[in-house]
C-alpha cells in the first residue's frame, strides 16, 4: 500500500493521522506489521478485521498505550505520538471509547458530563472547578446530541446499555476532541439503538475525526464510509464496503468465516 512521505503529510493539512509502517511484537509475535494508512480531517473510517487482525493493538499505539518497535505516527502533521504518553496524546485532541461503557453509575448524566469537563482541565484545576454559563450551555448541546437530554437528572446506572454508550460517548464529545476512537460502539445494543448510534455518529463526524473499530456489518454499511481491513498486523484492502466485500481475500480470511 503506498501512503505519503513524511514531508508530503507535513504539507498536507486535510490529515489529521499519519500512521507509517508501525509494527508491534509481543514475544516474537508481530500483532501489527508494517502498517499504514491516513485519516483526514472530517473523516469517519470504519476498521474491521477478523479477532486478532491488531485493532485494538493499533489504538493502543495511537493513543499512546503502546510503543511501537519501527514506524511513524503523527498527528495533525507535527505531533510525534511515538514520543508521548497517553496523558500527552489524550491532551493533544485524541479521544478514545473502550467496548465496555465506563460512566459513573452513581451520577446523574448531567454530572457525568460535569465531571468528564473537570478532567479536561486537569486535577489541579479540577479542586477549584465551577461550571461557568458557556461551560452549561456546552453540555446542554452535548446532551441533545446524543439524545439523553430528557434524562439529564437521572442517575446514570438506570440507563439502557445504548444509553450509557452515548453518554460515554458525549463524556467525549465535551472535551471537543479532534481525532476519536470508537471500539465496537454498538457492541450488545438492540436494533434500534444500533440505528440511532449510526445516526449519531454521522452526525458528529465532519465536526470531529472519527475511526470506528467494529465486527457488525449492517452498521458499518449505516455509516456508509470508507473501510480499511486489518488481517495478521497489516492493511488487507481499502475502500467502499461494497468494494471490501468483494475481495477475494477479505472473504476468504474475514467474512467467509
Amino acid at each position: 500500500m503506498r501512503v505519503p512521505t513524511p514531508a508530503k503529510v507535513a504539507q498536507d493539512q486535510d490529515v489529521v493521522l499519519y500512521v507509517n509502517g508501525v509494527t508491534v511484537s509481543f514475544d516474537g509475535f508481530k500483532a501489527l506489521n508494517n502498517l499504514s494508512y491516513v485519516v483526514r480531517t472530517g473523516e469517519m473510517r470504519a476498521i474491521i478485521g477478523p479477532n486478532g487482525a491488531g485493532k485494538t493493538t493499533m489504538m493502543d499505539v495511537v493513543t499512546g498505550k503502546t510503543r511501537p518497535d519501527a514506524g511513524e505516527v503523527y498527528f495533525k502533521q507535527v505531533h510525534d505520538l511515538t514520543r508521548l504518553d497517553e496523558a500527552a496524546i489524550a491532551n493533544l485532541g485524541i479521544g478514545r471509547k473502550f467496548q465496555k461503557p465506563t460512566v459513573f453509575e452513581n451520577h446523574s448524566v448531567f454530572e457525568n458530563l460535569e465531571l468528564a469537563s473537570k478532567s479536561a482541565r486537569g486535577p489541579f484545576h479540577s479542586l477549584f472547578f465551577r461550571l461557568t454559563g458557556e461551560q452549561a450551555t456546552r453540555i446542554d448541546a452535548v446532551l441533545e446530541t446524543i439524545g439523553l437530554a430528557d434524562q439529564r437528572a437521572d442517575r446514570a446506572g438506570a440507563l439502557s446499555h445504548g444509553q450509557k454508550q452515548w453518554l460515554e460517548i458525549g463524556m467525549l464529545l465535551i472535551q471537543d476532541p479532534e481525532l476519536l476512537f470508537l471500539d465496537e460502539p454498538v457492541a450488545g445494543m438492540t436494533d434500534a439503538e444500533t440505528e440511532q448510534t449510526a445516526a449519531l455518529l454521522r452526525q458528529i463526524a465532519g465536526q470531529h475525526s472519527v475511526v470506528v473499530v467494529e465486527h457488525d456489518m449492517a452498521f458499518v454499511r449505516a455509516l456508509d464510509v470508507k473501510v480499511t481491513v486489518l488481517h495478521e498486523g497489516g492493511v488487507l484492502a481499502e475502500g467502499p464496503l461494497d468494494q471490501v466485500q468483494a475481495n477475494e481475500r477479505v472473504i476468504e480470511v474475514y467474512l467467509g468465516r
